[in-house]
């Protein structure tokens, strides 16, 4: 039963800790400095319209691909929670993800072989294979990885230790990648273009990135182990998209907890993206850019490791208001700081710690929702909840790299450009997409947060209580529950039936 869940190994949550750390090596990497690279170096035809013009349309291809590949994850999820292995659901898809992305990242940050120059519209259309081919892998192996986390534990105060450990690795992860990108690139560059580095070390880039991705998610598929337990066998398979959707839907914390989200992640990855850009083409100091991520490692580190202690002393609904707050202050003090170092990494921070914390309350409230939604619709969806989190990173994802190419063209911001080269209507265009947008974003996911979102700690130790009240009634000896639990248990369970309309 729940109640009797072994705590996990050091070994197996460091483990996990690693594997995110490693996905989110590549997750950044792919979501924000691969467009970089191609904005800023991949198209370099002779012809700065055609330039543009390519810019335009391979960012247009990620985009649109990237929104696709969301109809996609949830198919995926069901996918993977239709597996059965001896290695179980998760550790194969994200060994096999892991591996084919990986080497097709590496792809990615090439022109392959000339193609760009010598035919560049075969170049897209392979590029756009490529890279629709590179994000289902990616997807098999990041929604398996975050969707081992119901399956490591039952209880909700463990799981948000190892969450809080996973998140360290990829909060780690996330800001060393960025510390890394300029120097890996600059120390293998043959050509230095005013501090953005060329092909050559990009390529490095991408190939010490891929192989980060692939080792890790081996360390995931050796030393992790899902813990059978009795609740999961209360599974069924869920075909086709309308019966998916079905489930998202009928699960209101889920689904109202996806929209918040989609709002902020659109938010963030905009401001993130951006962020190396102004270093480059506002500041003209690319190196500093690496000092802000080496602060965020660890200010990052701290804020997650500072999760459990908040969840403590406060609900998640204050705690992810709070964090929102503190964004809004970072956005407008970047907004006016200029070329002030000193006050550039003020507002950055303001802006990035929240972030940890803000994913580790979303990922919580998806994770319990698990159970609620058994409750709700009477089975259980491991792998199709978890889903949700990433396809609202990928949503958020694939509109920054669509409106960062864009910025990047409407700005000056592309092959052959400086901070010297950029105009003041360029600097004001930059500023209203990397400042005012996210801003509106972010208030009105805070809104849907405080409104709509109800699924609290205390909401799911009664739902764990329900559940296994449930499994006792009708697999063992109902005399082992005492009748008053039995009696404020099935009230808390009629509540919650009747409030959601679940049969």
């Amino acid at each position: 039963m729940a109640g009797k869940e072994e705590k996990m190994s050091l070994g197996s949550r460091l483990a996990y800790t690693f594997g995110a750390f490693g996905n989110d090596v590549f997750y950044f990497a792919l979501s924000t400095y691969l467009i970089n690279f191609i904005t800023s170096h991949l198209f370099d035809t002779g012809d700065p319209n055609l330039n543009n013009t390519l810019v335009g349309v391979v960012t247009l291809i990620i985009m649109v691909l990237r929104i696709v590949e969301l109809f996609i994850d949830p198919l995926i999820g069901n996918a993977i929670d239709r597996t059965k292995t001896r290695w179980g659901h998760f550790r194969p898809w994200i060994v096999i993800g892991g591996a084919i992305s990986s080497i097709i990242l590496c792809i990615l940050f090439t022109n392959m072989g000339g193609l760009v120059k010598t035919n560049p519209w075969l170049y897209l259309i392979i590029f756009a294979f490529l890279y629709i081919g590179m994000d289902i892998f990616y997807s098999f192996k990041d929604i398996g990885f975050w969707s081992m986390l119901p399956a490591l534990t039952f209880d909700s105060r463990e799981r948000e230790r190892t969450a809080t450990f996973a998140r360290v690795g990829s909060s780690i992860g996330g800001s060393l990648v960025g510390v890394v990108v300029m120097p890996i690139v600059l120390f293998f560059s043959l050509n230095n273009n005013g501090g953005t580095g060329d092909e050559t070390g990009w390529l490095m880039f991408g190939f010490i990135v891929a192989a980060t991705g692939f080792i890790t998610a081996i360390v995931v598929g050796i030393f992790t182990h899902e813990k059978e337990n009795e609740l999961r066998l209360n599974q069924e398979e869920t075909k086709g998209i309308s019966a998916i959707l079905k489930v998202l839907v009928r699960n209101d914390q889920l689904l109202w907890t996806a929209i918040g989200y989609i709002l902020y992640c659109s938010a963030i990855y905009l401001v993130n993206s951006l962020e190396l850009y102004y270093f480059q083409y506002i500041m003209g100091y690319s190196e500093g850019f690496a000092i802000l991520q080496t602060i965020n490692m660890f200010v990052g580190v701290i804020s997650v490791v500072s999760f459990p202690k908040l969840c403590e002393k406060l609900e998640r609904k204050p705690l992810i208001l709070g964090c929102f707050v503190a964004m809004l202050a970072g956005l407008l003090l970047f907004a006016f700081a200029g070329s002030n170092f000193a006050l550039v990494l003020i507002a950055a921070e303001l802006f990035y710690i929240p972030q940890p914390l803000v994913f580790l309350v979303v990922l919580m409230t998806i994770t319990d929702s698990v159970e609620y939604g058994q409750v709700v619709l009477g089975h259980r969806d491991e792998s199709l909840a978890l889903s949700v989190r990433p396809l609202c990173d990928k949503f958020g994802g694939a509109v920054s790299n669509g409106v960062v190419g864009q910025t990047a063209i409407l700005a000056g911001m592309t092959t052959g450009a400086t901070a010297a080269t950029i105009t003041p209507d360029g600097v004001m265009i930059f500023k209203i997409m990397m400042f005012v947008v996210p801003a509106i974003l972010i208030i009105v996911a805070a809104i849907v947060f405080m409104k709509k979102i109800e699924l609290t700690q205390e909401l799911h130790r009664v739902t764990m209580k329900m559940l296994e009240l449930t499994w006792v009634r009708d697999h063992e000896d109902t005399n082992l529950v005492s009748d008053e639990i039995k009696e404020e248990l099935e009230a808390d369970n009629e509540r919650i039936k009747k409030k959601h309309g679940a049969k």
